[in-house]
């Protein structure tokens, strides 16, 4: 089987074991019965894998679909299995969400400067709780 036709869980058995993967690939086929997808990008981060899938409407319209997937031992530690999530992005959409994700982005690297520089947590009046683990 090649790389690029390799299902979701085989990406995350590639990914999870340090296999060297190419920067993108072309996918076309997956498990499960999804539309075909014509581009595809996978990002390994820590205990997570994104998938950026570019993907076909019945209208012939691309669209994006963004996947985390999440390793997740049960608590013996015997079985591992991926719990995964699944955002769809269209084209009308692009624009205002990298505008928000830049903004959002901006504002966590502000603060995160503001605590660097000696600011404690809660000295502001708020906590800093906001995670972003995605890498565009």
């Amino acid at each position: 089987m090649h790389i690029f036709e390799a299902s979701y869980e085989k990406w995350e058995e590639i990914l999870t074991n340090g296999a060297v993967m190419e920067e993108s690939n072309k996918k076309s086929h997956v498990e499960g019965g999804d539309k075909e997808i014509l581009y595809s990008k996978a990002i390994k981060a820590g205990k997570r894998i994104y998938y950026l899938d570019v993907k076909k409407n019945l209208k012939d319209d691309l669209f994006l679909a963004v996947t985390e997937s999440k390793k997740v031992q049960s608590k013996d530690g015997a079985q591992v299995t991926f719990e995964k999530h699944k955002i769809f992005l269209y084209k009308e959409d692009f624009e205002k969400f990298m505008d928000g994700m830049h903004e959002v982005i901006n504002y966590i690297k502000q603060r995160n400067q503001s605590m660097d520089s000696g600011m404690e947590d809660g000295e502001d009046g708020s906590a800093d709780d906001i995670k972003l683990d995605i890498d565009f």
